[in-house]
Order: structure tokens, then C-alpha cells, then sequence
């Protein structure tokens, strides 16, 4: 890829791993711990998109509570977790590879951003949480818009922030819908296929996949 100026990261399920809160809880969960992480994660998605379409929007937390809160209630987790959990939602584990990344990305002086359905606090303190914050030139929240991804007024946000092409913009999700958002907008969009799975047919194929996110190194000179 030539002519790259800025490199976008998606937050949730491509830096952080979103199933780190319910597997730091897995002794007290049990066995289930893994498909109650994947059914939250999923509640919460269908409630972006929902209350986009339906045009009665709240935040991002407001939606993690929310979806959590339905998750319990389906997998039978006794109440009382419901507050550690969304503590620990909000200090998410990094994937292992990604400080290591940012800082060889950081040297070849690309802008470096997020850009998230995240509300901007809960953005700021995730980065910091993991001593990430002086690798990002910006981070990115659809709340300034009102409107979840993948509505392309989120993926504006960048584009007229440095003023720049969505064809200088690298763009990386693991969420194949964010993928296909991105590059249906222009974004040199790649898919951080960590899990083997099958791409979405949403009218748009990124021509690069990894399976992790050190492997961008290998795309950006």
C-alpha cells in the first residue's frame, strides 16, 4: 500500500479483547464464561444498529449496561457480578501483540487513531488504563455524530480531520460489518481474522486479511 497518511484502529474486539472482563470472572462464572462474553458482545452489537435505525440513540455505556444487563438475565449469572463486570469492561486487555505494533507504526510517522463506538471517556480511560495514550494522534467517537458504525458519517470523522483521502487511510477491524463499512466508504480497510472465519457478503471484499495485528507491518513499509 503507497501514499498511506494515516492508520485507523477500531477499539473493541481489534486492540482490546472484548471477552477479557467475563474471562477474568470465569471462576466465578463457570464454564459458561465464554458463550455469556459472546452473547453480550453480540446483544450489544443488534442495540447499535437497532437504535440507529430506530433513531433513538444512547451511548455506548448505556448500551454495555444495558445488553449486560439482558446477558445475565439469559445465562442465569447471579446480579451481584453485574457491577465488577462493567468495572473490568472498562480496562479491557490489549491483545498482546498491540504495543509492540504501535510503537514500530509510531516510528515511521503515521498519524495513529481510534475510532470507535466508544464514548470519548470510555475511550480515554481504556487507553490509559493500558499506558497506550502517547501512541494516538486522536481518538475517533461515533458520539459525535449520534450514529453507530457503520453509518459513513463515523467514518467521515477522520477523513475531515486531517484532511485528507479515505484512500490514505488505512483502516483495521476485526468485526467483518466495521470492515465492510470502512471499505464501502474508501478506507483501505483490512480484517484482523483472528478466528478463522468466513467473511460477511456485504458488496465488499478487503484485499488484505491478518490474523494478527503485527502482521501489518508487513503491508506498511
Amino acid at each position: 500500500m503507497e501514499n498511506i497518511k494515516a492508520i485507523v484502529f477500531d477499539a473493541y474486539g481489534t486492540l482490546f479483547d472484548v471477552n477479557s472482563a467475563a474471562e477474568k470472572c470465569k471462576d466465578k462464572i463457570g464454564d459458561k464464561w465464554e458463550g455469556f462474553a459472546n452473547y453480550w458482545r453480540t446483544t450489544q452489537l443488534e442495540y447499535t444498529w437497532l437504535r440507529s435505525l430506530m433513531k433513538r440513540h444512547e451511548d455506548f455505556w448505556k448500551i454495555t449496561e444495558d445488553s449486560l444487563d439482558k446477558s445475565i438475565k439469559v445465562f442465569n449469572i447471579d446480579n451481584t457480578m453485574k457491577s465488577e463486570l462493567l468495572n473490568l469492561y472498562k480496562v479491557l486487555s490489549p491483545y498482546k501483540e498491540v504495543k509492540d505494533l504501535l510503537n514500530a507504526l509510531k516510528k515511521k510517522k503515521y498519524k495513529l487513531a481510534i475510532l470507535s463506538n466508544g464514548t470519548p471517556e470510555l475511550l480515554q480511560e481504556l487507553v490509559k488504563s493500558n499506558n497506550l495514550e502517547n501512541f494516538f494522534d486522536n481518538i475517533f467517537s461515533i458520539e459525535t455524530v449520534k450514529v453507530y458504525k457503520p453509518d459513513s458519517r463515523v467514518y467521515d470523522l477522520p477523513v475531515k480531520s486531517y484532511k485528507i483521502k479515505a484512500k490514505e487511510i488505512v483502516f483495521l477491524s476485526a468485526n467483518t460489518w466495521d470492515v465492510s463499512g470502512g471499505g464501502n466508504y474508501g478506507y483501505n480497510s483490512i480484517w484482523v481474522n483472528r478466528n478463522n472465519n468466513i467473511f460477511d457478503s456485504l458488496d465488499f471484499k478487503p484485499k488484505y486479511q491478518i490474523n494478527n495485528l503485527s502482521q501489518l507491518l508487513e503491508l506498511v513499509k
